[in-house]
């Protein structure tokens, strides 16, 4: 298991990751609008902006890249492990690295909870401090939480 920076060359991989679990995961959870809605959010323009920022990393197993994770100051964003490999311990090291990157700058993470991770940061310590809906295009509603975690002081 091994996490590193994204580049432009992995670009493909990180829009595979987070549009394919978006639409594996979320269906299940989700109305078909508020699916669009996300893989819509996730576009190549925001992913491609943030990979040239550098601020997405991808974890990768022996044979390839397997999650994603973007930071963004002291946010957690487009967090996505392939189904295959969830339940394996790649969110939970995504996780990990993610607030250990954000405790170098400051003692609190926040995060948007969508409906199938919100119980996995519960149990990490995360509050809820925002509730959210978004009535989207087809007028269906994607309703989701804010929420955030102090973790101390930076290092």
């Amino acid at each position: 298991m091994n996490i590193r920076i994204a580049n432009e060359f992995d670009f493909e991989s990180v829009k595979r990751i987070t549009q394919t679990t978006i639409k594996t995961v979320y269906p299940k959870y989700y109305p078909s609008g508020a699916v669009q809605f996300f893989c819509d959010h996730h576009s190549d323009e925001k992913i491609l902006e943030d990979i040239k920022a550098n601020r997405v990393y991808l974890i990768e197993n022996e044979e390839n890249e397997v999650g994603t994770v973007t930071i963004c100051g002291n946010e957690i964003n487009r967090l996505f492990v392939l189904t295959k490999y969830q339940h394996m311990g790649y969110g939970r090291a995504l996780m990990d690295f993610a607030e250990k990157m954000i405790s170098k700058e400051t003692d609190t993470v926040v995060l948007d909870a969508s409906l199938p991770a919100k119980k996995i940061y519960l149990l990490r310590g995360y509050k809820e401090t925002a509730y959210n809906i978004i009535k989207t295009d087809n007028g269906d509603y994607l309703c989701f939480d804010v929420m955030e975690r102090h973790i101390g002081g930076k290092e």
